[in-house]
């Protein structure tokens, strides 16, 4: 068995996340209890309101707060992985997982992260849409085309945020230039097109301004070595000889997200059970999109956890 953990980005938040681990955890507990930012993680959580939860700034440090404390239950009941990614905000918690961050150094940096990306745009009318069933280069040419409409506009991008299923592609932008890039590829073959509750223009060239500011918060930040490879959403690959971590961070806000790339990639490498550390269950949904042969496990409470150490025998 080749564990490979998978950790879960923005989104999928929802009130009274962690609050029966919180109970029964002290492992868990600790984390929550020990996070030191200007409002109250656990309350947040555990209370909500969900119109708080879901916004940036909050989500962020909440949603890394969990990972935090379930990577530290896992480990304590001798499960880790050989191999980790995480989807956007989730590749944090995977380098904390593998060493590179403390445990309250990387839910002050993602906070930070949130407060950037919230900032970025502020006032700016952007959104996202999920493109089902069309290939890659058709949605980079609808893109294009769209974004050349709208050339004249100060609102003109629409570019891929989200490489995460072979029938799975989100793009991101200005909210009129997504709608007509949407109406582009349905016109080329595109089965549906859902549009994504976001709260900014995630991994498009519109995050540059949280980009920049992570690049010189960075230069204040140690970075540990990686004690096993967690793979890079602006790669969908471990981390390149010429190119570092915060290299890596910097980009990964403002571009494409390869997340298929990076199952590929886990499975090439021999993974055979993913392990999603939530909440929920979206990206063990990605890996049966890709290949429904892989054992899959998501932790996102008690009884998911339970169902996991029966699975491995713990």
């Amino acid at each position: 068995m080749k564990i490979g953990f998978l950790y879960a980005g923005q989104g999928a938040q929802h009130v009274g996340m962690g609050k029966d681990l919180y109970e029964a955890y002290p492992e868990f507990r600790e984390v929550f209890d020990n996070v030191k930012l200007d409002f109250d993680v656990k309350e947040c959580c555990f209370d909500g309101p969900i119109e708080k939860l879901g916004q940036t700034r909050y989500t962020q440090p909440c949603m890394v707060a969990f990972a935090v404390g379930v990577t530290k239950i896992l480990a304590a009941k001798g499960i880790v992985p050989e191999i980790a990614a995480g989807l956007s905000l989730g590749e944090y918690s995977a380098l904390y997982a593998a060493g590179v961050f403390e445990e309250q150094q990387v839910i002050d940096l993602v906070a930070y992260r949130g407060k950037s990306m919230e900032e970025a745009v502020t006032g700016r009318d952007t959104g996202m849409i999920a493109v089902m069933n069309l290939d890659r280069e058709t949605i980079k040419a609808c893109c294009k085309q769209a974004e050349e409409e709208f050339a004249d506009s100060e609102f003109h991008i629409a570019e891929v945020a989200n490489y995460n299923t072979p029938v799975q592609v989100t793009v991101s932008g200005d909210t009129p230039v997504i709608t007509r890039a949407g109406e582009l590829m349905m016109e080329k073959g595109a089965r549906r097109i859902v549009p994504v509750a976001v709260s900014g223009p995630f991994h498009t060239s519109l995050m540059k301004p949280a980009g920049d500011k992570l690049a010189e918060r960075f230069k204040t930040e140690h970075f540990g070595e990686m004690k096993f490879p967690v793979l890079f959403n602006a790669t969908g690959k471990e981390l390149a000889a010429d190119k570092t971590i915060p290299q890596m961070l910097e980009t990964q806000v403002q571009s494409s997200v390869y997340f298929e790339d990076s199952i590929k990639y886990m499975i090439e490498q021999g993974v055979d059970t993913f392990i999603e550390v939530g909440p929920g269950k979206t990206l063990s949904g990605f890996v049966k999109k890709i290949d429904r042969s892989f054992a899959t496990y998501s932790v996102e409470d008690i009884d998911s956890l339970n169902v996991l150490l029966e699975a491995l025998g713990k």
